[in-house]
């Protein structure tokens, strides 16, 4: 809660707890905590009040008249006048709860807080926005129609001042983060007022930051979201990646993401849904990763297009296309699967929990990471057996970690804002949950990118329950 939000609360809590003090106590208190409270609502509902306490004031507006009513009998002459105890207490218990709900819903619906990077680079983002002349949106009937698709960079970037303005989360501006957070909302069902904090929510980069000096080219890492998933949905994993000196290129995918934000100021919902039909459920998923797929590889083209200079940007000369790795959440790690199968550009692959669609073939071979939640009975029971066969088709050696704790969204940035329900976030906690799946894929990136001496396997069977699968078939 901010503090506002807290002085409002406190304000609220002596205005029931008044009823219960000594005499002489009752009047300031009531006075004080009323103009508390007054002041701070009238704050709040010019910045911007949350829903999370509106419990909070309408326990102190039932709590009001009882506390204020002895004071103004006594300012008219008029002998004061209090409920009997026995019948002010179930009363004073009905505001007191009401005021509980509010801290309890903030908890539950918090502004995200971002994690500090650990690495020793500050980070800088933008956003970018692509066409792909020689491919057609397939989600459109408009025969001139072309794929788009909006980049976010995390980037490495020069020593940025305490008191600069840190980014939107969810969007350039909040505006933008509103629209996508509703969207975000929609998808899973619920109102989007539950989670009216996200939108508020300023991650650790700046925009536009000047890259980091030392001309170093940095190894790039592109990302592709979860079904209804947006660019943004792993921002502090990027945000750590970048400050170990990566680059990280997360994709929109227009017409599959919530919502996505066109330079031109329209926004493009999502088209995908399911059909009911598991047979043709799993067709469509595989042509949706397809697209998904074939969008990777442009955004890499563009890449290097902007690293050899053929558009003026910072980043010209500073991005290494010989270290390259694709990775993705859920559908976008089935993405980054055949993005990898089908693009030899990129040097490694993970994917974060991500339920393999589409062909088998060719087999992989790049070094492969699979970070998943523990299977259980009910798992899909394909998932493990489609994830492995993905993995042992491979000719390079493929790592599958079971992360203890993780559940489905353990491996996004739900967890800094989500009520932590053990099946929806897992039990790692708020920051732990970030920290824990970067750490992991850093040690893999580091590894297969940078070439970094040390035992992989033993390094990466400290997150979690590791599974080697190696091209020989000498698995364990």
């Amino acid at each position: 809660m901010s503090p506002l939000e807290v002085l409002a609360l406190l304000g609220a809590v002596a205005l029931v707890l008044a009823r219960w003090l000594p005499p002489a106590a009752r009047p300031p208190v009531t006075v004080v905590a009323g103009a508390v409270l007054a002041l701070s609502a009238v704050l709040l509902a010019a910045t911007g009040l949350r829903w999370q306490l509106l419990p909070v004031l309408s326990g102190a507006a039932l709590a009001l008249p009882f506390a204020a009513l002895p004071l103004l009998r006594r300012r008219t002459g008029r002998p004061a006048w209090r409920a009997r105890w026995w019948l002010a207490l179930p009363g004073s218990a009905v505001c007191a709860g009401l005021i509980a709900t509010g801290p309890a819903a903030a908890w539950a619906f918090p502004v995200p807080v971002f994690p500090e990077p650990s690495g020793g680079l500050a980070v800088g983002t933008r956003v970018l926005q692509w066409t792909d002349p020689l491919r057609p949106e397939t989600f459109t009937a408009d025969p001139d129609d072309r794929r788009t698709v909006v980049v976010q960079l995390w980037y490495p970037a020069q020593q940025i001042p305490p008191d600069a303005q840190r980014a939107q989360y969810l969007g350039r501006t909040e505006q933008e983060a509103r629209t996508v957070s509703a969207a975000l909302a929609r998808g899973v069902g619920l109102p989007d007022f539950l989670f009216d904090g996200v939108p508020r929510a300023r991650s650790r980069s700046v925009f536009d930051a000047p890259v980091a000096d030392g001309g170093e080219r940095f190894p790039v890492v592109l990302f592709s979201p979860g079904s209804g998933g947006v660019r943004t949905q792993n921002t502090a994993w990027a945000e750590e990646l970048a400050s170990h000196g990566y680059v990280v290129a997360a994709l929109d995918h227009p017409y599959d993401s919530a919502a996505v934000v066109l330079a031109d100021g329209r926004t493009v919902t999502t088209a995908t849904s399911s059909s009911g039909d598991p047979d043709q459920d799993e067709k469509l998923a595989a042509g949706w990763t397809a697209i998904r797929a074939a969008d990777l590889g442009f955004a890499l083209t563009r890449l290097e297009a902007l690293d050899r200079g053929e558009t003026a940007d910072p980043l010209t000369g500073r991005l290494d296309s010989g270290r390259v790795a694709v990775t993705g959440h859920s559908m976008g790690g089935a993405a980054a699967l055949q993005a990898a199968r089908q693009d030899h550009r990129f040097a490694a692959v993970i994917d974060l929990d991500g339920f393999p669609h589409g062909p088998a073939s060719p087999a992989l071979d790049r070094p492969a990471l699979a970070l998943t939640q523990a299977v259980t009975p009910a798992t899909d029971p394909r998932y493990l057996p489609r994830l492995t066969e993905a993995l042992n088709s491979s000719t390079e050696t493929g790592y599958r970690l079971t992360v203890p704790g993780a559940a489905h969204l353990t491996f996004m940035d739900g967890p800094l804002y989500l009520p932590p329900v053990p099946s929806i976030v897992g039990t790692l906690g708020r920051s732990a949950s970030p920290r824990l799946v970067a750490a992991a894929t850093l040690t893999f990136l580091d590894a297969v990118l940078r070439n970094e001496p040390g035992n992989l396997t033993a390094r990466l069977s400290g997150y979690g329950s590791l599974d080697v699968l190696h091209p020989d078939g000498n698995n364990r």
